[in-house]
């Protein structure tokens, strides 16, 4: 028996994986800035000139879920016309944004939620499921907010919304433009996850409620593999890795009369209830410098204390480029020429165990250096 259901549970997460995201068919792209090109939040799009056009996202990849049958594809640039790109820094847990728009009618007149926004939702770690407090509770039925799993009647509103609404995944309603209101609301209590230091945006537009125009929206935010009420102390950022995939997409609602709450909705995802389920999100990818970006051959280096009180330490090579050979210096008069070395340092008792380690590389494109000054220390 206990075999059987054994079976039963693999063949269950084989068909049914945790953090499953939609449209398994396409992996957007997240631009790795370089350290010295990070874009001012300024709402001037010219830092995003050196972004290729192949990580622009477009109304080509939006459906309007709102539209008869869940799948609007009337699209017209003279009514609405958007362009996303996100990018990444590596050393930063932050997703930068550039949000590009032409509507034909502004909305955003209004100092309530009526307003035209651009609403992202975004899953750092792909731990997936629900995210706000209606997906949480049998408040609607399963017809309303899509075959879901998790819906408990036994949790109240207030348990859901004060215990994890929004802390595995961050649902972020930004007003285009806010004008006498917050830049943006943060679906849940975890208010802090956008404000300084954890958020940034500066908006630039020439138009009236009610007109036409183009408005640039930059922002960046931080996503968290955990952001709980009790606020950023016990909250957990998202460690944004080179080629490492997470759960992302948008949609825009665009309102097109001040008195109607019809709008449409555009959606990356094409699953409507993505907003509230980041099993509906999709695929994006954090991306490594683009060649033009990189160093022919740059010698980097880290290094791991094994064991302290016996000196040993092991080496671990982070160089880009073409590499031939390594010679490592590690400061007490001992070399190595392999690639990743574990060294024993035997310092002097009773005198500090503190080194300069050097690692010198060759290769097609020429030499390289990286010195660490004073970084390795093992007991004296």
């Amino acid at each position: 028996m206990w075999r059987r259901c054994f079976l039963l549970c693999i063949l269950f997460l084989m068909l049914y994986p945790a953090g499953a995201l939609e449209r398994q068919d396409v992996t957007f792209k997240i631009f790795q800035f370089p350290p010295d090109k990070i874009p001012r939040i300024d709402g001037d799009d010219s830092d995003w000139a050196m972004v290729p056009d192949s990580y622009a996202i477009g109304m080509d990849q939006l459906e309007d879920t709102l539209a008869p049958g869940g799948h609007g594809t009337d699209r017209d640039p003279k009514d609405l016309d958007v362009k996303v790109k996100v990018g990444w820094v590596k050393g930063q847990n932050r997703l930068y944004f550039l949000y590009e728009a032409y509507d034909n009618y502004w909305d955003f007149s209004r100092p309530d939620l009526h307003n035209d926004i651009f609403e992202v939702v975004v899953d750092g770690d792909m731990s997936g499921g629900p995210l706000i407090d209606i997906y949480h509770r049998d408040v609607w039925t399963k017809e309303a907010v899509g075959e879901m799993a998790n819906l408990d009647p036994r949790i109240s509103g207030s348990d859901a919304y004060f215990s994890y609404q929004g802390d595995q995944a961050q649902n972020y309603h930004i007003f285009t433009p806010a004008e006498g209101k917050d830049w943006a609301m943060d679906w849940g209590c975890a208010q802090y996850t956008k404000e300084l230091p954890y958020a940034n945006h500066a908006i630039k537009y020439n138009f009236k409620p009610g007109e036409s125009g183009k408005l640039v929206l930059e922002f960046w935010i931080t996503p968290f593999d955990y952001a709980g009420c009790e606020g950023p102390e016990r909250a957990v950022e998202t460690p944004l890795t080179e080629n490492k995939l997470i759960g992302l997409s948008w949609a825009v609602l665009d309102y097109d009369d001040v008195n109607s709450e019809k709008h449409r909705f555009w959606n990356l995802s094409h699953k409507h209830t993505f907003f509230g389920n980041s099993s509906e999100l999709v695929a994006f990818r954090l991306m490594p410098l683009e060649p033009q970006f990189r160093k022919a051959i740059d010698a980097q280096w880290t290094f791991n204390v094994v064991d302290m009180d016996r000196g040993i330490v092991a080496f671990k090579d982070l160089s880009q480029g073409d590499i031939t050979s390594w010679k490592w210096d590690f400061g007490d008069g001992s070399t190595s020429t392999e690639q990743n070395p574990i060294h024993q340092y035997k310092p002097k008792p009773g005198k500090e165990g503190i080194y300069t380690v050097i690692l010198y590389i060759t290769g097609p494109a020429g030499t390289s250096r990286m010195s660490k000054v004073w970084e390795v220390h093992v007991r004296g």
